[in-house]
């Protein structure tokens, strides 16, 4: 995560915003605790180790519409600390990586921050070399207009619709 200076009109109202530097590769030497990596008069960048990305076949559907695209993304949805716990002043904190589009939208419904960033050649390759394996379009099934299915009463039964009226005369005789 990057914290950079806001500049211009704005920095008024907002000295500081945070955004998505990057998705990396873990390595045994980032550890596993965060930590500030560069610190500045015009910026911070803090490394967030740990975190794994797993590909499960339930959401392949949210894969194939990440891994079809020109570039596949990480989709990450961070928060904002409620204290600071590891700088003078609460820092950005990523929640949750994913490839899956899906979750990423829901993520967003949820009125979370999500940012994207596009995914390496490899993680892409991974990507779809998963959707090949495990996702079946299905094909699209021709739904009946509602206009010409049987109607039905609460109990499942057929129901008549006539013109006639069956009770209460009203044929004008007298």
């Amino acid at each position: 995560m990057r914290r950079e200076r806001v500049t211009g009109p704005m920095s008024r109202w907002q000295t500081w915003r945070w955004v998505l530097e990057d998705v990396v590769m873990n390595e045994p030497g980032f550890g596993t605790e965060p930590r500030v990596l560069v610190a500045d008069a015009q910026q911070e960048r803090w490394l967030f180790p740990g975190f794994t990305v797993g590909l499960y076949r339930d959401d392949a559907e949210g894969y194939y519409l990440n891994a079809s695209t020109d570039q596949p993304c990480w989709f990450v949805m961070w928060r904002m600390e409620e204290a600071a716990t590891l700088a003078d002043e609460p820092i950005a904190r990523p929640e949750v990586v994913t490839l899956s589009y899906y979750h990423a939208g829901r993520l967003l419904d949820a009125q979370e921050t999500v940012e994207l960033i596009p995914a390496p050649p490899q993680i892409s390759h991974w990507l779809r070399e998963f959707v090949d394996a495990n996702y079946v379009i299905e094909k699209k099934k021709r739904r009946r207009p509602v206009s010409f299915e049987s109607l039905q009463d609460r109990f499942g039964n057929p129901v008549s619709v006539t013109t006639t009226k069956k009770f209460g005369g009203g044929g004008g005789e007298g």
